[in-house]
C-alpha cells in the first residue's frame, strides 16, 4: 500500500459503513453541474470479454468492443469514449483492456494520452480492472469520483445519459456506491436486477435512492413480478463511486486484492512496473465488482441508484443486435425487420422478414423465405441460426472449442 494515499475511515456514526466527505455551505451537499464538464470527475472504461454469443464476428482477439455494430462508422469503443469525454474533459477518461488488445485500442483513440490506457497482462475479471484504475487514479489525482462504463454497450449519448452521470456522482460526493439503473421494458431473463428503494434527500440527486439488493438474472415469472412492482430496474454494469471509498470498502472485503492493486498503481509510472505487475497481478483474486463490492456494500446500506432515462442495451447476442441497427432511409425500402451489418451490396434478403445478415467474407449473401434468420458469413467460418437461438451460441463456441479448432476462436 502506497504511504501517503490512505483508503477512507469509516465513521462510527455512518451506518453505511463509509467515510462522508465534506458538504457545500450550511451541509448541503454541492450541486452537480447540469451541462458540461463534470469537475473532479472521471471515467473508467474495462474494455475485456471475447463476446462469445457474437461468434464468428466478435473473438477473443478481436472482441465485440473493437467492431462497429451499429453502422455509425464508430466502434462501440470509440462510441463510449465520444459521449463521456464531454463530462470528463479529454483527459479524463481511462481505458483498462488486455494487453493483446492494447495496439488495436490505441489506433482507434488515437487522442488518449498516454497515461489513458491502462493493459492487463490476464483477464482477472471486472473488480480488478476497475481496482487498478481507481488506485491509479488515486496515486495519480487523490479522491476523486470515478465511473465505470462498459466499452461494449450502446447507449443514446443524449441528456439523459449525461444527466444520470451528473446526480450519480452527486450521490457518490456523499459516500455511497452509486449504480445506474435502466428501465425495465420488459421482463427480460438476460439481465440482473436493481431494487430502488427509499429516496437518499439529496438536492443534487434528486432522483437517488438506496439499493436493499441485486438479484442475478431471474426466471420469466420472478422477472415480470419485479416489473409489476415498478421498484426493479435492469443492471447496467454501471458504478459511480470516490476512489477512496472504493478502495476502503475493498480494503475491508478483499484485504489482500486491494493491498495487491496499490502495490501496483504505487509501482506504475514508475521503473518497477513490470518486475511488481509480473510478481502481484497473477496472484489477484478473480472476482466480478458486483460480487465484490456492489452486493455486500448494498446489504449494509451503502448503494445507491440512479434511473437512467435514455435507451441502453449491451448488444448480449444477434438478436439484440437487430434492435439496434438503424431502419432503412425512408422511401428506399419497406421496413420488414430485417436488417444488414455491413455493404448492403454484399447481401440480398427475398422474403426474409426480421432476418440479419452479417457479410463479411466478400461473396453476396442471398436469403430467400426464411424469416428471422441470422448469417454471419466471415472468411474463415460461416454461422446459420435464428434470432430464437442467439442466446445459446456460446454452446457452439464451446463446440468448436472441444473440435480444436482454436484458430476460430
Amino acid at each position: 500500500m502506497s504511504a501517503d494515499v490512505q483508503p477512507s475511515v469509516p465513521q462510527p456514526s455512518d451506518p453505511r459503513g463509509v467515510a462522508r466527505p465534506a458538504t457545500g455551505e450550511g451541509g448541503a451537499p454541492d450541486p452537480a453541474p447540469s451541462t458540461g464538464r463534470v469537475p473532479g470527475f472521471h471515467a473508467v472504461v474495462p474494455a475485456g470479454g471475447a463476446g462469445t454469443r457474437l461468434w464468428p464476428l466478435s473473438r477473443a482477439g478481436e472482441p465485440k468492443f473493437l467492431h462497429d455494430l451499429t453502422g455509425s462508422g464508430r466502434t462501440l469503443l470509440q462510441a463510449t469514449v465520444d459521449r463521456l469525454t464531454p463530462l470528463t474533459g479529454p483527459d479524463g477518461v481511462l481505458v483498462v483492456t488486455g494487453a493483446r488488445h492494447e495496439a488495436a485500442v490505441r489506433q482507434q483513440l488515437p487522442d488518449l494520452g498516454q497515461g489513458g490506457l491502462v493493459a492487463e497482462p490476464s483477464p482477472r475479471d471486472s473488480m480488478a480492472a476497475i481496482g487498478l484504475a481507481a488506485a491509479l487514479l488515486a496515486q495519480r489525482e487523490g479522491d476523486v469520483v470515478i465511473g465505470s462504463f462498459a466499452a461494449d454497450h450502446v447507449i443514446d449519448a443524449g441528456p439523459g445519459f449525461a444527466q444520470a452521470v451528473e446526480q450519480g456522482v452527486a450521490a457518490a460526493r456523499e459516500g455511497y456506491v452509486v449504480t445506474v439503473g435502466i428501465e425495465a421494458t420488459s421482463p427480460s431473463t438476460a439481465f440482473g436486477y436493481i431494487r430502488a428503494g427509499e429516496e437518499l434527500g439529496l438536492a443534487a440527486a434528486p432522483s437517488a435512492r438506496h439499493v436493499p439488493g441485486f438479484t442475478e438474472k431471474p426466471d420469466a415469472a420472478t422477472a415480470q413480478a419485479y416489473l409489476d412492482t415498478g421498484e426493479y430496474r435492469w443492471n447496467a454494469g454501471m458504478f459511480i463511486v470516490r476512489v477512496e471509498v472504493l478502495l476502503g470498502h475493498l480494503a475491508r472485503l478483499h484485504p489482500q486484492l486491494h493491498d495487491g492493486l496499490r502495490e501496483i498503481a504505487a509501482a506504475w509510472d514508475t521503473p518497477h512496473r513490470a518486475e511488481v505487475l509480473d510478481r502481484v497481478w497473477p496472484t489477484l483474486e478473480r472476482i466480478a465488482i458486483d460480487h465484490a463490492i456492489a452486493e455486500p456494500v448494498a446489504a449494509a446500506g451503502g448503494v445507491a441508484v440512479v434511473p437512467g432515462s435514455f435507451s441502453w442495451d449491451d448488444v448480449g447476442d444477434f438478436a439484440s443486435l437487430v434492435e439496434v441497427l438503424p431502419a432503412p432511409s425512408p422511401g428506399t425500402a419497406p421496413d420488414d425487420g430485417s436488417r444488414i451489418l455491413g455493404d448492403p451490396r454484399d447481401a440480398l434478403l427475398v422474403d426474409a422478414p426480421g432476418a440479419l445478415v452479417v457479410p463479411r467474407s466478400g461473396r453476396m449473401v442471398t436469403v430467400l423465405g426464411l424469416p428471422d434468420v441470422v448469417v454471419v458469413d466471415t472468411p474463415d467460418a460461416l454461422l446459420v441460426t435464428t434470432r430464437a437461438h442467439a442466446q445459446r451460441l456460446k454452446s457452439v463456441v464451446d463446440a468448436v472449442r472441444d473440435a480444436g479448432r482454436t484458430d476460430l476462436l
